[in-house]
């Protein structure tokens, strides 16, 4: 809508035929699965023959999966983090060498509230991107001396399909947790198409703020549900911690032994 130039890729590219036609010349769809590394490499090469260049990688492939950590298995914690860690870093390798090259570029990483948000259930959505949040952070400081920008967009619940069937998982339950976990699965079947947020405003502060061509925030939170629930899971973090300071410093050489602070229970 605002002229540029995209791509837009899915694993059934097909979903994107008929809005990509809508927008002429200007769209190019193809398919990809973030999770194939040969699949990866024929997009960056596609779009960059196609359009000489990629300004911008929006990184937003993504999962919910359902799961305590005893309920979880290897397989499927595995196939999460190859989609919200390795997928999205295997693009931002395809991509940054001509980033570098022309010393210009931004790196958005779609990220969720849910990395500071705890909840039982979410324990392999949330350590994944977490993960994800660590590596995009880390990026940032390494790509920024050669003019590459990143962005860590952290939204709230919006009504995108990520609590649909075709987006969300869920790992075989184990009895014990049924009052723990059973929730958090019915609240997440619940929640599809009701969610507050509107994804498409969403979209448009992203491209307003990356248009933009001074620094970026390192964190955008979208939604005030994104909002409340990073900054109060911050506050409980630093709570936490200041109890514990004088025990902390106490491991210094030289440095007095300090009792630990009397909890009760």
């Amino acid at each position: 809508a605002t002229g540029d130039l995209v791509v837009a890729t899915a694993r059934r590219v097909g979903v994107l035929a008929g809005w990509a036609r809508g927008h002429g010349g200007r769209v190019l769809a193809l398919p990809l699965d973030v999770t194939d590394p040969d699949q990866v490499e024929a997009a960056v090469r596609d779009a960059t023959e196609a359009f000489g260049r990629i300004d911008v990688l929006v990184n937003n492939a993504g999962r919910v999966h359902i799961g305590a950590v005893e309920e979880v298995t290897d397989e499927e914690l595995r196939a999460v983090f190859d989609l919200h860690v390795f997928g999205s870093t295997r693009l931002i390798r395809a991509v940054l060498p001509q980033m570098r090259e022309r010393r210009t570029g931004t790196i958005v990483q779609i990220s969720t509230m849910g990395s500071f948000l705890i909840k039982p259930g979410f324990s392999s959505y949330t350590a994944s991107k977490a993960a994800f949040e660590g590596l995009s952070a880390t990026l940032a400081e390494e790509v920024a001396p050669h003019g590459v920008r990143v962005l860590i967009v952290e939204p709230g619940s919006h009504r995108t399909p990520v609590f649909s069937g075709s987006q969300s998982s869920s790992a075989a339950e184990l009895p014990c947790y049924a009052d723990i976990v059973g929730p958090i699965r019915r609240f997440v079947e619940s929640q599809d198409g009701k969610q507050p947020g509107d994804p498409d405003r969403a979209a448009q502060i992203i491209v307003e703020v990356v248009r933009d061509d001074g620094p970026l925030p390192l964190r955008l939170p979208l939604g005030g549900d994104a909002y409340d629930n990073i900054t109060a899971a911050l506050e409980s973090i630093r709570a936490g911690l200041s109890e514990w300071e004088a025990v902390a410093r106490s491991t210094a050489y030289g440095r007095p032994a300090v009792e630990p602070p009397r909890r009760t229970a």
